[in-house]
């Protein structure tokens, strides 16, 4: 049997978290052999809440999870990580300025960077999902200068998922014959869903994207702002964000960073812009297409780009930038 690995998750005690626990200590995530130690990190008020969620994991019974640890101090939660998955963040209330809400977060994110810049291992894989999720990520890795960029991962996983499921659904085909789908920039109403590269196997026949659906009004009209409005959408219903689906879409984004993408096959997630080719500005988390082996990603470069795609990705990119110099100037503070 393998040596356990160090797996910590914030926000432990909220809904995201109790639809993503079982699945990571019964081994979808990090494999049917790999150990598990799983850390639960949540703010004091809610150490009773985790609790209960620590007594339901003891009664799964599950053989890879060999110990849960709760906390509400980050040197406990952060020690020796080998993954850490940060859900936990400051939400949005109602009258908050999209300024408060950055500033709330980058003191968090602050804090968890530089906790793992102190407690956790060199080789840590991050993946940010609380939002603002890019510019989140964005703060934690820089205050965590000793941890590689590359190690930082935002969630835009669930954003392609929807697009795929979108387009499956659409044509008539399940969500596993639809590939390719792409979702650049930020985890926000700017996010552009791109389906111009997408692959789609309509009755055992490979076609793009675009000839199966055929209806590009559709394509760059509804389809786009229903999977940017989605998140919205859901809340609407429910009057509760999305748990269920975005746990899934946390559980596929690290398996495949663990595990690696199928060949010929890309996922969307966010990650480190500086170097990239297609003109989007450096230093910021942007969501692009990658290919994963060995643990590590790398950007699918030579993707054309057209007008219609030039706009969207800049318009987003925009967007990421203004976070971003909002948010560095309440680093010092």
């Amino acid at each position: 049997m393998a040596e356990p690995i160090r797996v910590l998750v914030t926000g432990a005690a909220g809904q995201i978290a109790y639809s993503l626990l079982y699945s990571i200590a019964k081994g979808d995530v990090f494999g049917k052999d790999q150990p598990i130690i799983l850390v639960l990190l949540d703010i004091t008020p809610m150490l009773p809440v985790l609790d209960g969620v620590v007594m339901e994991l003891q009664d799964c019974a599950l053989p890879l999870l060999r110990e849960v640890i709760p906390t509400d101090k980050v040197e406990v939660g952060f020690k020796d990580l080998d993954a850490a998955i940060l859900v936990g963040s400051m939400p949005r209330k109602e009258g908050m300025e999209r300024k408060d809400l950055l500033k709330a977060n980058v003191a968090i994110f602050k804090t968890q960077g530089e906790a793992l810049e102190k407690y956790a291992k060199k080789t840590v894989k991050v993946l940010v999902v609380g939002n603002p999720a890019n510019t989140n990520c964005l703060i934690a890795s820089k205050s965590a200068p000793s941890i590689p960029k590359e190690n930082f991962s935002c969630l835009t996983r669930l954003d392609h998922n929807r697009a795929r499921s979108q387009v499956a659904m659409r044509v008539g085909v399940s969500s596993d014959s639809v590939k390719n789908v792409i979702i650049w920039g930020n985890h926000s109403s700017t996010q552009y869903p791109d389906v111009h590269h997408a692959i789609v196997n309509l009755h055992g026949k490979e076609m793009s994207g675009f000839d199966a659906v055929n209806d590009e009004s559709w394509l760059k009209g509804d389809f786009i702002t229903t999977v940017q409005q989605r998140g919205a959408a859901v809340i609407k219903a429910r009057k509760l964000s999305s748990a269920m689906s975005a746990a899934k879409a946390i559980c596929d984004h690290m398996r495949d960073i663990w595990f690696g993408t199928p060949d010929g096959e890309w996922v969307s997630m966010g990650v480190y812009s500086t170097g990239n080719s297609y003109g989007v500005p450096n230093d910021l988390m942007y969501s692009f297409p990658v290919m994963i082996k060995n643990k590590t990603w790398k950007v699918v470069d030579g993707l054309s780009i057209n007008d219609f795609s030039r706009g969207k990705m800049d318009a987003t990119a925009a967007e990421l930038v203004d976070e971003r110099d909002t948010a560095v100037t309440f680093l010092g503070a």
